[in-house]
């Protein structure tokens, strides 16, 4: 998504062509430093947009959204970048479909990528993971054994508050993740609505760059 701030008086590239070199490489300069300034505020408006956005549980989640200026093309005004290197977060930004075979852990609360796939390995090492189909919906299943405490015991929670009993059999059956060829994702992360709310503020710091000239 591309946001433009309107260059109009001196930042209009008609008039901007009409000064010195020098005098453009100075203006090139000032907005440079304006945009790096007034960059923070875009950022942490994005940020404050993300954690409304989000069930943000890590202060590096909300970290990983970062403002840059590109500014090594000197025949170009400098350009603001925001953005995060989380390959999944832009699909949250204008929504759609992930496909293919996904596993959805049978959670009321949030499991980490990393954290659900060592569950995974260590039940299908011990043997201990099998598909049943339920009321048309394929379930990754496993036996409450002891050799499989570890990787079980936030999933066992979970059946015991569905099931409302306080204690699970040795040997009983326990859902563990549900198998989805195809996931819709609605848009639910509004960064240019962050962006664009900061704009005055990023424009207001260009401006006080440019007076000093």
């Amino acid at each position: 998504m591309k946001l433009t701030l309107a260059t109009s008086g001196l930042l209009d590239p008609r008039k901007l062509s009409a000064w010195s070199a020098e005098r453009r490489r100075a203006i090139h300069a000032a907005v440079a430093k304006g945009m790096v300034s007034g960059g923070r505020d875009v950022r942490e408006a994005a940020r404050a947009q993300m954690r409304s956005a989000f069930q943000v549980r890590r202060a590096s989640f909300v970290a990983s959204l970062q403002a840059k200026v590109f500014d090594q093309k000197p025949e170009r005004l400098p350009a603001l970048w925001v953005g995060s290197r989380i390959p999944w977060l832009g699909i949250h930004t204008h929504g759609g479909t992930v496909a293919g075979r996904m596993l959805i852990p049978l959670l009321p609360g949030r499991i980490g990528p990393k954290r659900f796939r060592q569950v995974i390995d260590g039940l299908m090492r011990s043997g201990n993971a099998f598909f049943v189909e339920k009321n048309g919906r394929v379930l990754l299943m496993a036996e409450n054994i002891r050799e499989n405490t570890a990787q079980l015991n936030r999933f066992k929670r979970a059946e015991r508050e569905r099931s409302g009993v306080k204690r699970l059999q040795r040997g009983q059956e326990i859902p563990i993740a549900v198998l989805v060829r195809r996931v819709d994702l609605k848009r639910r992360f509004d960064l240019a609505a962050g962006v664009q709310g900061a704009l005055p503020k990023l424009a207001a710091a260009i401006g006080r760059e440019l007076d000093k000239l």
